[in-house]
């Protein structure tokens, strides 16, 4: 059995570029700044890439939860961190890679997410301004900005959050060597692979997911101000296999739709692999208008998959307590 966190996360973004692409010459000054945007077809959806996502939870992981981070360092412009996932909390969840000359420690991130996409196409506002506080005459700029909700996935393998091994393969040699100190600490040792104390493993997951309502970051926050907390989100554990929610949030007659049956359609088609309550959280005041569907969904019949719904707050908290639990069960 492998427990995986499947999540998906709705962020409200009504005034915001959180996430530029760098100059650019088609627009109307020398230094107009322009938004990352994927197409389909011709149609432009503003994004936030993998890398940004991930900086906000890093950030959020050091504030919050006092992760002392894995310090990065330079060596002829290429920078790596200490790959030592024993020490460093973060080179264990969001992974790494090491290449020196006697040898390569790699690391596949068991947290893993999409690029916050808009759910909405969008035409991104060419706003223009000055800088007109020196003499002289005023310096133009320009720069973009859009008001839509970004759609984001990720998700987060418990079993391999606090396990390590020692394999010559590509990911999978994370290590170079066993240490006595590691086994001093608790830590189980079999052959190539060794994991860390349960309760090590259970706090560094509860921790990634913690996080959630305190994310903060993105480009253009002194102008722009955007929360970047999710608004809506799902949580489950699922015994491994691919990320199911993938398609349960879509575009309908231009607005975000929370397909309620395709959520169904698939907890009913998975249910033998839930591993958990399925838990869905709402901010109040963000798709108000939903609330009383979410609330008849909970009573529905799906296959024995238990549905709970409330604050986001309130069900980060409650999924914690299942990812405890999956530890206390599946740990060792």
């Amino acid at each position: 059995m492998s427990g995986v966190v499947n999540g998906l996360v709705l962020i409200d973004a009504p005034h915001s570029a959180l996430n530029n692409a760098g100059l650019d010459s088609g627009l109307g000054t020398e230094n107009a700044v322009a938004v990352k945007v994927l197409r389909r077809g011709r149609s432009v959806y503003p994004y936030v890439s993998p890398q940004a996502w991930r900086y906000w939870w890093r950030n959020a992981l050091m504030q919050k939860r006092g992760w002392h981070m894995s310090p990065v360092e330079i060596n002829k412009k290429i920078a790596y961190t200490a790959a030592d996932p024993f020490k460093y909390p973060d080179d264990d969840v969001f992974g790494y890679m090491r290449a020196e000359k006697r040898t390569t420690l790699t690391r596949l991130s068991p947290l893993k997410c999409s690029p916050l996409v808009s759910v909405t196409p969008q035409v991104p506002v060419q706003d223009f301004g000055v800088m007109a506080r020196q003499e002289g005459d005023p310096v133009p700029y320009e720069h973009q900005f859009y008001s839509t909700v970004l759609k984001g996935i990720f998700s987060l393998d418990l079993d391999m959050v606090g396990r390590f091994t020692a394999i010559n393969k590509t990911g999978y040699k994370n290590i170079d060597q066993i240490k006595q100190e590691w086994r001093d600490s608790g830590a189980v040792v079999d052959k190539d692979e060794v994991k860390m104390p349960v309760k090590t493993r259970a706090e560094r997951a509860a921790d990634v997911i913690k996080v959630l309502p305190y994310m903060a970051g993105g480009a253009k926050q002194t102008g722009h101000l955007t929360d970047v907390t999710p608004k809506f989100l799902i949580l489950l554990i699922l015994d491994g296999g691919n990320h199911i929610l993938m398609n349960v949030v879509n575009e309908r007659e231009g607005q975000v739709h929370i397909n309620l049956e395709a959520l169904k359609e698939v907890l009913v088609d998975y249910s033998r692999d839930v591993l958990s309550p399925v838990f869905i959280g709402r901010r109040k005041g963000f798709m108000d208008e939903i609330d009383e569907s979410l609330r008849e969904f909970t009573q529905q019949s799906l296959d024995g998959v238990e549905v709970r719904y409330g604050s986001i707050n309130e069900m980060v908290e409650a999924f914690v307590g299942c990812v405890a639990e999956y530890y206390g069960t599946h740990g060792s």
